[in-house]
């Protein structure tokens, strides 16, 4: 087997990504402290061509070099907006037509694999999904959990109760877009 080049990958630029069909999902980062899980999030937001991230609170916002590090450049390519308060953030997506998940570890919680997004009648198909991902000690706010429409968990089978903020990105972002293309 051989590698393939950059070249060969055949990649979209920055203007085809952002005229491209995007994975009707947006991750909302709530109070993340780490501008790596920030710029990590970014990256994966690109590879699945996702509609956006939306940055609350203390996240810090492109461009910073932290970020950039990992993003290696999806800062540019993915779209993003800040909000000061995520509360704000959830009643706008809201308003967008988006189902607004919390990934925590919660009384009702639906375990990832058993979610299935429902399909929407008069529209393209599937509904439009936003993910709330909470900060690095305290997860996603209590007031925020609040006001979603429920609450996805990731199974786990160790002794730790949580993983870090951009593995977990991954994982969701993995399964939902498969689900979201279906």
């Amino acid at each position: 087997m051989r590698k393939l080049s950059i070249k060969e990958m055949n990649r979209l630029s920055v203007e085809e990504y952002k005229e491209s069909c995007k994975t009707p999902l947006v991750v909302v980062l709530d109070h993340v402290r780490s501008l790596y899980n920030v710029g990590s999030v970014f990256r994966t937001a690109d590879a699945f061509r996702l509609q956006g991230v939306c940055l609350c609170g203390i996240t810090a916002r492109p461009p910073h070099t932290e970020i950039h590090k990992t993003a290696l450049g999806a800062e540019d390519s993915v779209s993003w907006k800040y909000f000061e308060r995520t509360e704000d953030c959830v009643d706008w997506l809201r308003r967008q037509g988006y189902t607004v998940l919390a990934i925590e570890q919660c009384e009702g919680s639906t375990m990832l694999g058993d979610y299935m997004p429902t399909r929407r009648e008069g529209t393209d198909g599937t509904e439009k999904v936003a993910i709330v991902l909470g900060n690095e000690v305290k997860g996603v706010q209590q007031q925020v959990v609040d006001m979603c429409d429920g609450c996805l968990e990731i199974p786990q089978y160790g002794t730790k109760h949580s993983m870090n903020v951009s593995v977990t990105a991954g994982i969701v972002i993995w399964e939902l877009s498969r689900k979201l293309s279906k």
